[in-house]
Order: structure tokens, then sequence, then C-alpha cells
């Protein structure tokens, strides 16, 4: 017997009491994957909401990874890409997504431009409007320049922000350092060389991880922009504990790029945005300083135990890949 080919597009979502977002994702997977084959895996961290049901329920093709425990995004990702197919093409996505209808084979278009091994889309917020989901590698004049005249300004200049701005870059077809790790094609070829993502970030800038790797390894991140999807988002500019961890992972991720001195002027910078927005009276900006210039496995620890969360050590840059290790099944 002839073996099946594999399938164009391996669809890997991430869910984690996502009962109330994941059937609209699901709803608009067909017509934003026609006519493209897929295979979707649902690697689900430990939901305690009935999303695994549901996911069996309304998408009964799919296969079904239920973590032991909560043990990330990036676990969660490596273990649906192990879990599925080898198809040619990885579409990494949030169940707080909506892809718009013929979404993925513009994706996979441009994922044919020689030497490209991610494609992102356009993407817009829950209310229509253009989500700046495009971002500069991290440095130390851009954390200075976020600090001192705010993010929205300096992200117009490319040397004095990260992210970008700028609306005309998101109208045409655009190289970026990397971006928004919510919905990104990954090519097989590029995920094969740079390796599955970092565990040990467990949640926030894995894909800036990813995406630096990738380009490090010759792959670049493109923008298409007639392939559209809407993030509805979640709740880290809320949350002065996820706050705090998104700033810990971003300077987790320049430590690990970089040497002594330059990541300390980097947690300086980081620390100087906080401590100038303290005035706003946001617990955000106060729960950021507070982890910056204190101990930061002891806010790690204790954001894990609060939440239920595996301990991760950010001194420790190993990949959490073992069979086994989260218990999947």
């Amino acid at each position: 017997m002839t073996p099946r080919p594999p399938p164009d597009v391996l669809v890997a979502v991430v869910t984690w009491n996502s009962v109330d977002v994941l059937p609209s994702f699901l709803a608009t997977l067909p017509s934003a994957l026609a006519p493209a084959t897929s295979e979707l895996v649902v690697a689900d961290n430990a939901s305690t909401d009935g999303t695994v049901e549901v996911a069996r329920a309304l998408a009964p093709a799919a296969r079904v990874v239920a973590m032991a425990a909560n043990a990330g995004y990036a676990a969660a990702i490596n273990a649906a890409v192990a879990t599925g197919s080898r198809a040619p093409a990885i579409l990494v996505c949030n169940p707080d997504i909506r892809l718009a209808p013929d979404a993925v084979p513009g994706l996979l278009d441009t994922l044919r431009t020689p030497g490209t091994g991610i494609a992102v889309p356009r993407l817009a917020d829950a209310e229509g409007r253009l989500a700046h989901s495009l971002r500069r590698e991290p440095t130390v004049t851009r954390a200075l320049g976020e600090a001192l005249v705010g993010g929205r300004r300096s992200g117009w200049l490319a040397p004095f922000g990260e992210v970008v701005r700028d609306p005309s870059r998101y109208g045409a077809p655009t190289v970026a350092d990397w971006a928004s790790g919510a919905v990104m094609l990954i090519s097989r070829e590029c995920w094969d060389i740079v390796g599955p993502w970092d565990e040990s970030f467990f949640l926030y800038a894995e894909e800036t991880d990813f995406a630096l790797r990738a380009r490090d390894a010759g792959f670049s991140l493109r923008l298409t922009p007639d392939a559209r999807a809407i993030h509805i988002g979640g709740e880290s500019h809320s949350s002065p504990d996820l706050w705090a961890l998104l700033t810990l992972n971003r300077l987790r991720l320049y430590r690990s790029r970089h040497g002594r001195a330059r990541t300390a002027a980097f947690r300086l910078a980081l620390a100087t945005n906080a401590g100038l927005r303290l005035v706003t009276g946001r617990p955000t900006h106060r729960r950021a300083l507070r982890a910056l210039v204190g101990s930061e496995r002891r806010f790690r620890q204790r954001l894990a135990e609060d939440r239920g969360w595996p301990v991760a050590d950010p001194r420790r840059p190993a990949l959490l890949r073992r069979k086994g290790r989260f218990g999947c099944a």
C-alpha cells in the first residue's frame, strides 16, 4: 500500500482554559486553510474548564495532546509538533486567533520565497484596528528609547524602538527580526534546523528567541499583508504578575545573547522604563520594577507556585524537551 502523503500544513494550537474562544477559532479554520490540506493538533495545558472535551466534540478528527500540567506555551507547541505528521509547514497559533479566508495559502506562498523560514499575517485587534505585531531585535538603545519617550513614539524610529509603529510597514511584504507568536507559519526545514522552541521561557519571549535563532541560521521572517487575522489578545497588560514576567523574560532573552555588561545596561533601561511610569499608578509597572531590582529566581518561584506552573531556573538555557517530561497523552 502506498503511504499517504503528509498534509500541507500541521496546525498546532495551544489551549489553556480556552473554552470561550476555541469554538470560534475552529470555525474559521476551514475557510482559512482551503485548498491546503491540514492536520490539526490541539495541545492543551491541563485546562479545567472543559476545553479538551470541546476540542474533541468540535474537531473529532484532530489529535488532542493532553499535557499533565500547565507546561507553558513552548512546551505545548513542541508536544504538538512532535505528535503531528511531518507536514512541510507548521502553523503555530493561539486559540484567540480568528483567521481570515485564504490566509494560510497566502502564508504558504510567502514561505516559498527563498530564504524564508517564518511567514506571519497582518494582525488586527478585536476592534479591527491594526495590531503592531512586527518587532525589531531588542537592544539597549531601543529599551532606553522606549523608557525615555514611550513605546508609541520610539517605535517610529528603528534605532530607538522595538515595536514597528509605521502603518506603511504593514501594507506591503516586508522582513522583520521577529513578530507576535500568536500566529506564525514555520517551514519544516526551518523547524528542523533551528530546533524546538525553548521551553524554559514558559511564557513570553519564546517566539522572540525562536525567530532570532532562525535568523541566526539564515532564515527570514516575512509579513504577508494580504493574509489577515484578528487577535483578541491576553491579560499581560492588565495582570501585574504577567507584565513583570514579560519584562523579566525580555531581560532573560537579552542575557542569553549578550555579555554581563550589556545585560546590566539592558536591565537598567528596563528598570528606568518601569520607574518613570510609577507616576501613572499602574500596578503593572510597580511589580515589574520590583521584579527587576529584586530576586528574579524568587519572583519566578512565587509566581509558579501561585499559578501551579513548573518552576524554571532562569539561569538554565537548556531546552526541556525530553519525551514524557510533562506527561503528554
